[in-house]
């Protein structure tokens, strides 16, 4: 294999041989572009065709966006890890149009040491129109991250929730309690950047964080 080749580079002449591929085969048996396809949801053909209000934003829909600059996104867009990979790396920030939180229930969770914290999140969530499901701790009276942990993980993995946050000392520890229970991803994070990082590359769906190493006031 050529050297010089990179995953990007198989990725898009990969797509390319079965876009291509596909098209040969008629509209029938083809893969509707712009269209996010689900593999373990698509059951039939027309389940495809009827999600066909989606709209794909791929990496080369960035080409005319300045690094550092803004991409609005359409409603209703998919947008391909290859292009989440290119807006990271060139620092171009996803806005959507006419933009709204994509999270409508967070559950939010706390040990002792991360009380004082989660009051602080639970207010900013309901500044931004989120229902915010607070399951505990509901004093600084010592307690186990754990078992809160596991309780915005299970809100999350059972559907009840969007998304979590779970709080402790340091965040660690929380992200691998919740990261035990299946379709959680837990990540530690610590800036805007690293939580960004982590829900729009790797998909996490729970965010820890460590209450003694941020600053509730920022």
């Amino acid at each position: 294999m050529n050297g010089d080749l990179d995953l990007r580079d198989l990725a898009r002449r990969a797509t390319a041989r079965v876009l291509a591929r596909s098209k040969a085969m008629g509209s029938d048996s083809a893969p509707l572009v712009g269209v996010h396809v689900d593999a373990r949801r698509v059951r039939d053909v027309a389940s495809v065709k009827r999600a066909s209000g989606a709209r794909l934003v791929s990496v080369n829909c960035l080409s005319g966006t300045p690094a550092g600059g803004k991409f609005v996104l359409p409603t209703g867009a998919t947008v391909t890890p290859l292009a989440r990979e290119e807006a990271f790396v060139r620092r171009i920030q996803f806005v959507s149009d006419g933009w709204h939180p994509t999270a409508r229930r967070v559950a939010v969770g706390a040990d002792h040491g991360g009380f004082e914290l989660k009051g602080h999140v639970i207010a900013e969530l309901q500044a931004l129109g989120i229902e915010a499901c607070d399951v505990g701790t509901h004093s600084t009276a010592a307690c186990d991250y754990p078992d809160f942990a596991l309780a915005v993980a299970r809100a999350v993995s059972e559907g009840r929730v969007d998304l979590g946050v779970m709080i402790d000392g340091v965040g660690i520890g929380s992200a691998m309690a919740a990261n035990r229970v299946p379709g959680v991803l837990a990540a530690n994070c610590w800036d805007e950047r690293t939580a960004r990082s982590a829900r729009e590359h790797n998909y996490a769906n729970v965010l820890t964080l460590g209450a003694a190493h941020l600053d509730a006031r920022t």
